[in-house]
């Protein structure tokens, strides 16, 4: 883990120091690169040290005025998977351009589905606790992860949800209710089924825990299983069809999709 953090802190330094090569070579103080580009000096100083991760807005907009020929935009994709967690990054790749991805989730709403405001409280009650601004870049990037629904070609995905996770209060009645009524317009698109796995089943296949299986473009398939921290990506065949002939037992397990939302919107109903 120290070495997937130093990597993180060397590719936002990297960033910095080419920022700041180049804004000095135009002669341009902080102030005067941060009016340019509308952003506050402070902005730049943080930039310029490592301390910030830019958004792509950023990046193309200070590529172009200090006329970088693509240097900084070059860099924009490692510079982004540094929002991620080490644990997550080579996951979070691998999920962006994904053909196919099915999720189980028997902790928390998955983070594909969370709301603003559900995902912050999930942040805010990490430990060792985050600060404030690692807690707006995970949020930044659980939501950025969502682009994924609206993808062309679309793609194939699925969860499953234990229906605990559902009943979880996290943040409060106001903040479950807006989860609650994502998950249902998530669920109303064509290409997404949500079930959920009633507490009272008698029978269930996921007694091993949280797992996400992704179909790559090349026709791969991948098993992503998390756990305090620790992360792997299973390729191997006989692994996976393991995760997948367990992930087809929890959907027969499951309630029906159009019985899961059904569900949720009970739920919201008794808010």
């Amino acid at each position: 883990m120290a070495a997937h953090g130093e990597s993180e802190t060397g590719i936002l330094r990297c960033f910095g120091q080419q920022v700041r090569l180049l804004r000095t070579s135009r002669g341009l103080t902080r102030a005067e690169l941060g009016a340019k580009l509308g952003y506050s000096e402070d902005m730049i100083a943080s930039v310029e040290l490592g301390r910030r991760i830019p958004r792509p807005e950023f990046i193309d907009r200070a590529d172009e005025v200090l006329g970088a020929g693509g240097l900084l935009v070059v860099m924009k994709e490692e510079v982004a998977r540094a929002r991620y967690p080490a644990f997550f990054r080579d996951a979070a790749k691998l999920e962006a351009e994904a053909v196919e991805l099915h999720v189980y989730a028997n902790q928390a709403v998955p983070g594909l589905l969370q709301v603003e405001e559900y995902a912050r409280v999930v942040f805010e009650m990490w430990r060792p606790l985050l600060d404030e601004e690692t807690v707006n870049q995970r949020v930044a990037a659980r939501l950025a992860r969502q682009e994924l629904f609206s993808r062309r070609p679309m793609p194939t995905i699925s969860f499953v949800i234990e229906e605990s996770t559902l009943r979880r209060p996290l943040g409060g009645s106001a903040v479950m209710r807006a989860q609650l009524e994502q998950i249902l317009l998530y669920g109303q698109l064509r290409n997404v089924e949500i079930q959920v796995m009633p507490t009272d089943r008698r029978q269930h296949a996921g007694m091993g825990g949280p797992f996400t299986l992704m179909e790559t473009s090349k026709a791969q398939r991948i098993a992503y299983v998390e756990v305090n921290e620790h992360s792997h990506l299973y390729s191997e065949r006989p692994v996976v069809r393991g995760f997948e002939e367990r992930y087809g037992i929890l959907r027969a397990q499951g309630l029906t999709p159009s019985e899961s939302l059904a569900f949720v919107q009970k739920l919201l109903g008794d808010l």
